[in-house]
């Protein structure tokens, strides 16, 4: 029987029924406000659309942080970019950071606008194989704050996800705000049931960076959302001209790939300061198009390949030749 209040009326349905605070026994009940306000909500009908529009998409990976500044927007474009140098993968990016929409400036497509057809929104292209949406393409004015609730932000990710015309994608890649907020709620819940292959988390060297992204991996393990690895940004700064390395954030507890033995999740790899991937972010080309020899694009593309060793990409080719299975 469903658990009553105190002082209930001889029919009340009970506090956990779906009819709490809604019967005819309810009413002029001194407790109907505070059992309808704790009655189970039906699941949102959009979870199942989401998960059925998503369905042409192979891989689903989020790029988390637990602290604001560390390169994950950085990341997320350049995944993009180093995914989408297989010309025969399709690749997309949702950008849901909403109050602070860098995509449209990283990609090189700012102040372009979204269409929409019969089918939904269409994204911003890149490349013939690379798609970006962001709210930043919806602003009317560059400068203009996003200024909303909780309820608006997560009513626009809905829209995002069930409402742009995605098409047959191999990866959608999504850049999500620091901390475990309204965003990440709703992301992880709209994408329920859309096979999500798990989440990319980033984080610099510093203790001060690694407390927050302790907590990131605590979101993640509480709402099951597989963690596909750690990547350590900023671990080091290497000259352009003589290559040598230099340590600019120390790593006072071990950096992240020993929170990573210690947590027991994957370690990805580390990114080292190169002040020429912030200028081409700034400018919205392709740090690996532009400087594909240096260590950092090196770094780049051994970290994109283990993602997509964990992701089962079949069709992934090794430097030796060497086919990895498909096991997903």
């Amino acid at each position: 029987m469903a658990d009553k209040p105190e002082n209930a009326p001889e029919h009340c349905p009970g506090k956990e029924s779906e009819n709490a605070g809604k019967g005819d026994a309810c009413q002029g009940c001194p407790n109907q406000s505070i059992c309808a306000s704790s009655a189970p909500k039906a699941p949102d009908p959009a979870i199942a659309e989401i998960g059925e529009k998503l369905s042409s998409i192979r891989h689903k990976v989020l790029v988390l942080s637990g602290k604001g500044g560390v390169g994950k927007s950085t990341f997320t474009a350049h995944m993009a970019h180093g995914l989408a140098t297989d010309e025969s993968k399709q690749v997309a990016v949702l950008d849901v950071d909403i109050c602070g929409p860098s995509m449209p400036r990283v990609m090189g497509v700012e102040g372009e606008q979204v269409h929409q057809s019969g089918s939904g929104w269409s994204p911003v292209y890149i490349e013939d194989n690379l798609c970006v949406m962001s709210v930043g393409f919806l602003l009317a004015s560059l400068d203009d704050a996003v200024i909303w609730r909780g309820p608006k932000k997560n009513g626009l990710i809905k829209q995002f996800l069930r409402d742009v015309d995605w098409g047959e994608l191999d990866y959608l890649v999504i850049d999500t705000p620091p901390g475990t907020t309204d965003e990440h709620i709703s992301i992880v819940q709209y994408l329920s049931q859309a096979n999500v292959d798990g989440a990319v988390v980033v984080t610099t060297p510093q203790e001060v960076s690694l407390m927050d992204v302790r907590k990131e991996i605590n979101f993640c393990r509480k709402v099951e959302l597989p963690i596909l690895g750690v990547v350590e940004n900023m671990s080091g700064f290497v000259c352009p001209s003589c290559k040598v390395e230099s340590v600019i954030f120390p790593p006072s507890t071990g950096g992240a790939e020993k929170m990573c033995a210690d947590l027991n999740i994957p370690f990805l790899g580390k990114l080292p300061l190169d002040p020429r991937i912030g200028k081409c972010c700034d400018e919205g080309r392709s740090f690996l198009s532009e400087v594909p020899n240096s260590p950092a694009s090196q770094a780049f593309r051994d970290i994109i390949n283990k993602i997509r060793v964990h992701c089962g990409d079949s069709t992934l080719e090794k430097e030796t030749g060497e086919v990895t299975m498909d096991v997903s």
